[in-house]
């Protein structure tokens, strides 16, 4: 690690401030991703403001069809209360382990946008609509390749709003040691159609998987994707699997995925 000033604000505005006032400034969330960056020596910032302390960032609250988190809302608490969307629930409650599910915050896991995490999956499937200190972005024009997103520097995620879907369902194969997801499927059905979204397995991130979505839309079962396939080109390949297994994953978590959405 190396020197740096960190500041905790209790307001979002003075955290706004704060941020504003140097471009050599990142905002903390739980800090699960961004600390071992920063012990890695990928990223060194002047200044971290910490959200932590921000009531007015945490929550989980239905409001008609709609759920919306608070952007520093931790995943034990998305898992914990968030039972109106028992998908997006049980997501919550399998990301690493009790530590990490108690530090983590739904804001910093779609702000750093890793191509492995589950977060971007479920917002991305359903459609949601990610609000910062500044505007509003429909998840389909928030996420922009690995790591990267349509914030700009220093913008906060305050909140994300869900659509509340007819069924749905997630469906993670894990990397056991980091419990990332090898592959991840959201499967989202609502009443003009299902979306499908894919973590774990793309160099680009996440993604929908048009294909299934439209099969899916037609035919909401299992059976609809039979035959369907992603193309291995452009599939992570590593130690923990090849281009064509994580090809071949989509397909098959999809299913499940489906399976278990219709109950």
């Amino acid at each position: 690690m190396y020197s740096f000033e960190l500041e905790r604000p209790t307001r979002l505005a003075d955290a706004v401030k704060l941020l504003s006032d140097s471009t050599e400034s990142l905002p903390l969330g739980g800090g699960q991703t961004l600390i071992p960056t920063l012990k890695q020596r990928l990223a060194s910032p002047e200044r971290l403001v910490s959200l932590a302390g921000i009531a007015e960032l945490k929550g989980v609250k239905t409001e008609g069809g709609t759920l919306t988190v608070g952007g520093g809302t931790p995943h034990a608490t998305v898992a914990a209360e968030a039972g109106a969307y028992p998908a997006l629930a049980a997501l919550a409650g399998n990301i690493g382990d009790p530590a990490v599910r108690n530090r983590g915050t739904i804001g910093g896991s779609l702000a750093n946008n890793d191509p492995s995490a589950c977060y971007p999956a479920a917002a991305l499937a359903s459609g949601a609509t990610l609000v910062t200190d500044r505007r509003e972005i429909a998840a389909d024009d928030f996420f922009q390749g690995m790591f990267s997103t349509a914030l700009d520097e220093g913008e906060i995620i305050t909140a994300v709003r869900f659509p509340i879907p007819e069924a749905a369902n997630y469906q993670k194969f894990e990397q056991p040691a980091s419990r990332f997801a090898l592959v991840g499927v959201f499967v989202a059905k609502y009443p003009d159609g299902v979306r499908v979204a894919v973590t774990g397995a793309s160099e680009e991130g996440v993604f929908r998987w048009s294909e299934a979505e439209t099969a899916l839309s037609a035919d909401f079962r299992a059976e609809a994707v039979q035959g369907l396939s992603v193309p291995a080109e452009g599939m992570i390949g590593d130690l923990h699997g090849s281009k064509a297994y994580r090809a071949h994953l989509v397909g098959v978590m999809t299913k499940r995925a489906v399976a278990a959405a219709k109950g």
